[in-house]
C-alpha cells in the first residue's frame, strides 16, 4: 500500500491494492463487530424494560469504525471514547460481562457500578474510559501520548470523537500539541452525522472535518465507517506512523448512528425516509459479503459467531440481573486517589 500527498496539504488518499489480511484476523473483527452489535441491541431492549438506569447512547450503525481501528491496537496502546462508547469498549478488548455488570448499575461491573453506560473504563486494556463531557478524552490521550513517547515504548494512544466534539476547544489545542510535541496519537473523528440535534452540515463550518484537521499540520483520511477494510487500511497507516515516531495523524469515519442521540430522543430532526435507509449500509452485512464471496471465510464460521456473540450476552444479561448493587459503605470509595 502506498500513500499519496498530492493535494490537498496534509489530506492523505489511499492507492493501490488493498493490504491482505489473515482469515484469523478478519474473523476476529468480525467476532468483535457482531458482539458489538448483539450487545447493543441486547442494551436496548432492557433499557427499555426498565433494567437500566440513567441514558444510553448506541453504537449500532459504527461497529466498522471502533474495531477496524482497534485491530490495529496493540494490548499496551490507550483509547479514549465519548459518551456512546459500548463499542469502543468491546473492540478494545473489555470484558463483556463486566461491561454489562457495569451498565446495570452492579458491583460487579468494571468500575464498580459508578460510571454506568457512559463511564466504563479499564485501564488493564488500555481504555481509559467513555466520556460524558463533549470533547473531553482528547487532553487525555494526548497525557497518554506523551507518556508513550518519554518511555519510548512504542505505544499509541487514539482519540474517538464524535463530530460535535470535533468543533470543541479541548479538541483543536489537543490536536494542536500533538502535532508541536510529535506525539504518537491518532485522532478518530466519527462523523455520524449529527452532534446530538444538530446537523454535521450545519455545525462544521469548514464542511469537512478531515481537511480542518489537516490544517493543524497532520495528515488525515477520509473514509467510509461502514467498511471495516476502508478503516482497518487508514488505520493500519495512521498507527503505523506514530508507532514509527512519525507524529500524529487523523481518520474520519463517515457512518451515520441508526438509532436517536439516546434511547427516548424523539428524533424530530432527521427525516421517516432518513432513518429507513439507515440499514441500508450495514457494516456487518458488507464484511460477510465480501468474505464470502472471495471464499476468505465461509458462511458456517460466521454463523458460529452470531450463535457465539448471543451467548455470551444474554450471559453477561444474566449475571448483571442477579449480581449486587454497591452498598451505602461504597459511596465515599474512589473518590480520592490514596496518599
Amino acid at each position: 500500500m502506498q500513500v499519496s500527498c498530492d493535494a490537498p496539504p496534509s489530506l492523505i488518499a489511499l492507492t493501490g491494492t488493498p493490504m491482505s489480511i489473515s482469515p484469523d484476523t478478519l474473523l476476529e473483527a468480525y467476532r468483535r463487530m457482531r458482539t458489538i452489535r448483539v450487545f447493543e441491541e441486547t442494551v436496548r431492549v432492557e433499557f427499555e424494560r426498565g433494567h437500566i438506569p440513567g441514558f444510553v447512547h448506541l453504537y449500532l450503525g459504527q461497529e466498522a469504525c471502533a474495531v477496524g481501528v482497534c485491530m490495529s491496537l496493540e494490548g499496551g496502546d490507550y483509547i479514549g471514547s465519548t459518551h456512546r462508547g459500548h463499542g469502543h469498549c468491546i473492540a478494545k478488548g473489555c470484558d463483556v460481562g463486566g461491561m454489562m455488570h457495569e451498565i446495570f448499575g452492579r458491583r460487579t461491573g468494571l468500575c464498580g457500578g459508578k460510571g454506568g453506560s457512559m463511564h466504563i473504563a479499564d485501564f488493564e486494556r488500555g481504555m481509559l474510559g467513555a466520556n460524558a463531557i463533549v470533547g473531553g478524552n482528547p487532553p487525555l490521550v494526548i497525557g497518554a501520548a506523551l507518556s508513550a513517547k518519554t518511555l519510548g515504548n512504542g505505544g499509541v494512544a487514539v482519540s474517538f470523537t464524535g463530530d460535535g466534539g470535533t468543533n470543541q476547544g479541548t479538541t483543536f489545542e489537543s490536536m494542536n500539541m500533538a502535532v508541536v510535541l510529535r506525539l504518537p496519537a491518532v485522532f478518530v473523528f466519527e462523523n455520524n452525522g449529527y452532534g446530538e440535534y444538530t446537523s454535521h452540515d450545519y455545525a462544521v463550518g469548514s464542511k469537512d472535518i478531515a481537511t480542518r484537521a489537516a490544517a493543524f499540520g497532520m495528515p488525515a483520511l477520509k473514509v467510509d465507517g461502514s467498511d471495516f477494510f476502508a478503516v482497518y487500511q487508514a488505520a493500519q497507516t495512521m498507527v503505523g506512523r506514530a508507532r514509527r515516531g512519525e507524529g500524529p495523524g487523523v481518520i474520519e469515519t463517515v457512518a451515520k448512528r441508526w438509532h436517536a442521540h439516546y434511547l427516548g430522543d424523539p428524533e424530530t430532526y432527521r427525516s421517516e425516509a432518513e432513518r429507513l435507509g439507515l440499514a441500508e449500509s450495514d457494516p456487518l452485512r458488507k464484511f460477510r459479503q465480501r468474505v464470502e464471496e472471495d471464499g476468505t471465510l465461509e458462511q458456517a464460521e460466521l454463523d458460529r459467531v452470531d450463535r457465539e456473540a448471543a451467548q455470551q450476552v444474554a450471559s453477561a444479561v444474566a449475571g448483571a440481573a442477579a449480581a449486587q448493587y454497591p452498598p451505602e459503605s461504597d459511596l465515599l470509595t474512589d473518590v480520592y486517589a490514596p496518599g
